[in-house]
Protein backbone atom coordinates (compact mmCIF):
# COMPACT_ATOMS: atom_id res chain seq x y z
CA UNK A 1 0.00 0.00 0.00
CA UNK A 2 1.22 3.51 -0.85
CA UNK A 3 0.52 6.97 0.53
CA UNK A 4 -1.76 7.46 -2.48
CA UNK A 5 -3.66 4.27 -1.67
CA UNK A 6 -3.98 5.32 1.97
CA UNK A 7 -5.27 8.73 0.95
CA UNK A 8 -7.78 7.23 -1.50
CA UNK A 9 -9.17 5.02 1.27
CA UNK A 10 -10.18 7.99 3.50
CA UNK A 11 -13.87 8.40 4.14
CA UNK A 12 -15.53 10.66 3.64
CA UNK A 13 -13.49 11.61 0.61
CA UNK A 14 -12.56 15.28 0.36
CA UNK A 15 -14.27 17.42 -2.29
CA UNK A 16 -12.77 16.84 -5.74
CA UNK A 17 -10.85 20.16 -5.98
CA UNK A 18 -9.25 19.56 -2.58
CA UNK A 19 -8.45 15.92 -3.38
CA UNK A 20 -6.72 17.04 -6.57
CA UNK A 21 -4.76 19.75 -4.73
CA UNK A 22 -3.61 17.17 -2.16
CA UNK A 23 -2.42 14.83 -4.90
CA UNK A 24 -0.61 17.62 -6.75
CA UNK A 25 1.01 18.78 -3.50
CA UNK A 26 2.13 15.29 -2.53
CA UNK A 27 3.45 14.59 -6.03
CA UNK A 28 6.01 11.80 -6.04
CA UNK A 29 5.35 11.14 -2.34
CA UNK A 30 2.08 9.46 -3.36
CA UNK A 31 4.15 6.41 -4.23
CA UNK A 32 5.89 6.27 -0.83
CA UNK A 33 4.96 3.30 1.29
CA UNK A 34 1.92 3.97 3.47
CA UNK A 35 4.08 3.57 6.58
CA UNK A 36 5.50 6.99 5.59
CA UNK A 37 2.11 8.72 5.37
CA UNK A 38 2.70 10.82 8.49
CA UNK A 39 6.04 12.13 7.28
CA UNK A 40 4.93 12.59 3.67
CA UNK A 41 1.76 14.48 4.58
CA UNK A 42 3.34 16.61 7.32
CA UNK A 43 6.44 17.56 5.33
CA UNK A 44 4.27 18.44 2.33
CA UNK A 45 2.02 20.57 4.55
CA UNK A 46 5.03 22.36 6.03
CA UNK A 47 6.47 23.04 2.58
CA UNK A 48 3.18 24.39 1.25
CA UNK A 49 2.66 26.51 4.37
CA UNK A 50 6.18 27.96 4.08
CA UNK A 51 5.42 28.89 0.47
CA UNK A 52 2.16 30.56 1.47
CA UNK A 53 3.80 32.51 4.27
CA UNK A 54 6.54 33.69 1.92
CA UNK A 55 3.88 34.90 -0.52
CA UNK A 56 1.87 36.67 2.17
CA UNK A 57 -0.99 34.13 1.77
CA UNK A 58 -3.68 36.76 2.25
CA UNK A 59 -5.09 36.34 -1.24
CA UNK A 60 -8.45 34.64 -1.58
CA UNK A 61 -7.04 32.77 -4.57
CA UNK A 62 -4.83 30.75 -2.20
CA UNK A 63 -7.71 29.50 -0.02
CA UNK A 64 -7.56 26.02 -1.56
CA UNK A 65 -3.87 25.84 -0.64
CA UNK A 66 -4.66 26.75 2.97
CA UNK A 67 -7.33 24.04 3.03
CA UNK A 68 -4.78 21.61 1.62
CA UNK A 69 -2.34 22.45 4.42
CA UNK A 70 -5.06 21.82 6.98
CA UNK A 71 -6.09 18.54 5.34
CA UNK A 72 -2.50 17.32 5.06
CA UNK A 73 -1.85 17.97 8.75
CA UNK A 74 -5.13 16.27 9.65
CA UNK A 75 -4.27 13.24 7.52
CA UNK A 76 -0.75 13.15 8.96
CA UNK A 77 -2.18 12.81 12.46
CA UNK A 78 -4.82 10.36 11.35
CA UNK A 79 -1.94 8.21 10.08
CA UNK A 80 0.07 8.83 13.26
CA UNK A 81 -2.84 7.64 15.37
CA UNK A 82 -2.29 4.19 13.88
CA UNK A 83 0.83 4.05 16.11
CA UNK A 84 -0.37 5.59 19.39
CA UNK A 85 2.93 4.91 21.16
CA UNK A 86 4.67 7.54 18.98
CA UNK A 87 1.80 10.03 18.72
CA UNK A 88 2.88 12.35 21.54
CA UNK A 89 6.47 12.66 20.30
CA UNK A 90 5.29 13.20 16.73
CA UNK A 91 2.84 15.90 17.84
CA UNK A 92 5.50 17.73 19.83
CA UNK A 93 7.97 17.64 16.93
CA UNK A 94 5.31 18.72 14.43
CA UNK A 95 4.25 21.69 16.57
CA UNK A 96 7.87 22.82 16.81
CA UNK A 97 8.40 22.51 13.05
CA UNK A 98 5.20 24.35 12.17
CA UNK A 99 5.91 27.09 14.73
CA UNK A 100 9.37 27.52 13.20
CA UNK A 101 7.66 28.63 9.99
CA UNK A 102 6.02 31.66 11.63
CA UNK A 103 7.58 34.98 10.68
CA UNK A 104 9.70 36.36 13.49
CA UNK A 105 7.33 39.32 13.80
CA UNK A 106 4.59 37.03 15.15
CA UNK A 107 6.62 34.18 16.62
Amino acid sequence: MTVGDWLSARTPAPPAPLAERLRVSLGARLSDGSEHTFESALETAESLLAELIALGCAQRSRALDLLAVDALVTYAFEAAAESPDTLSARATAAMAEIARLAPSSIA
